[in-house]
């Protein structure tokens, strides 16, 4: 007999977004164990969720039936915590947590405040919580007070691609996320105006309509710092395993990540990568494929990027330990094995 789950979606499933991207791949994994998922959409502005947001909430979860498994996304189960504890007791609700909803970027201290404390109400409704990294696990244990014995630990899976093999002529710097403040995409761009003495070009890519404040921002930072022909802002891009196989190196400055997919793929292409130690990026990425800086620190960024543009055979040593650390991560198929026994 063939299980049933209701998968909750706030926003567009398509989006070029790692938690969406995760999302996509889970529902077709779970379909290959022989699942019967139906996507429920929600539209508005999640997690920011309004009256409107929250009746439509309240309206799809009435809906479904006694004893339904519903999976829900973050950015909605967070948002709505009256309404999940409400129909807890007729529901198997489990919440998917990317990362938690107050602890993004640029969010003021109000709105951080609402946020953590709703989603703290709201996971105590939970039957189950799934988490795309061991990070984030601890973060729900020891900051919201979730039962370790409730949380299961699914990371994300790594499609194999073709490594990158280098070599390129000056050096390639690529770098993969939205622009959003999280991203810190502005903290590499005074990172590299301070290696600006070496030879190197770099493309920075990531969907500039999250945040068009933010996406402008960062273009005329590039213009003021004299980088405007050595750094490209390409905007999302539909196969950036592609643009990875034509990169030398692989940075991007999060100050927080609930996985970081980006650095898994260029790991598993064997990309040097420099990153922050930040969320879960410092159990992904090893110091060997690269360096790990402090979050948000400019200068350290570029020390650790300096060895990469300017000695060939470091970065060959670099990409050698990424290639190593990339055959290691878990495939798509283990995701959903563990997905599908927290739901069960």
């Amino acid at each position: 007999m063939r299980r049933r789950l209701g998968f909750v979606v706030p926003g567009d499933l398509d989006a070029p977004t790692g938690g969406y991207g995760y999302d996509r791949k889970l529902i077709s994994e779970l379909r290959a164990l022989d699942w019967e998922v139906e996507v429920l959409g929600l539209s508005g502005a999640f997690p920011d969720a309004g009256p409107e947001e929250r009746a439509a909430v309240a309206a799809l979860l009435a809906a479904r039936p006694d004893g339904e498994i519903l999976l829900i996304d973050g950015l909605a189960f967070g948002a709505a915590p009256e309404e999940m504890t409400r129909e807890a007791g007729r529901l198997r609700l489990v919440a998917l947590v990317h990362h938690p909803l107050g602890d993004e970027s640029g969010l003021d201290p109000a709105t951080r405040s609402r946020l953590l404390a709703a989603e703290r109400r709201a996971l105590e409704a939970a039957a189950a919580v799934v988490v795309t990294s061991a990070a984030t696990g601890r973060r729900l244990a020891e900051g919201f007070g979730v039962d370790p014995a409730r949380i299961t630990v699914a990371p994300p899976g790594t499609d194999p691609a073709a490594r990158a093999p280098g070599g390129n002529t000056p050096p390639r710097i690529l770098s993969v996320g939205s622009l959003i403040p999280r991203k810190r995409h502005d903290v590499l761009i005074d990172a590299l105006a301070l290696l600006a003495d070496l030879d190197w070009e770099a493309r920075i890519i990531g969907s500039d309509r999250l945040d068009p404040d933010c996406a402008a921002a960062l273009t005329a930072r590039i213009v003021a710092r004299g980088l405007d022909r050595r750094i490209a802002l390409e905007g999302a891009a539909a196969d950036t395993r592609a643009a990875m196989t034509r990169a030398d190196v692989f940075v991007l400055a999060s100050e927080y990540e609930g996985y970081g997919m980006a650095f898994a793929e260029a790991l598993s292409q064997g990309l040097p990568v420099v990153a922050c130690r930040a969320g879960a990026i410092a159990d992904l990425v090893p110091e060997a494929a690269g360096g790990l800086a402090p979050p948000g620190d400019p200068a350290a960024l570029a020390a650790a990027l300096r060895p990469l543009l300017a000695d060939r055979r470091h970065r060959a040593e670099c990409a050698e330990a990424a290639w190593r650390a990339g055959r290691a991560l878990p495939g798509w198929p283990e995701t959903a094995a563990r997905v599908a026994e927290a739901l069960g």
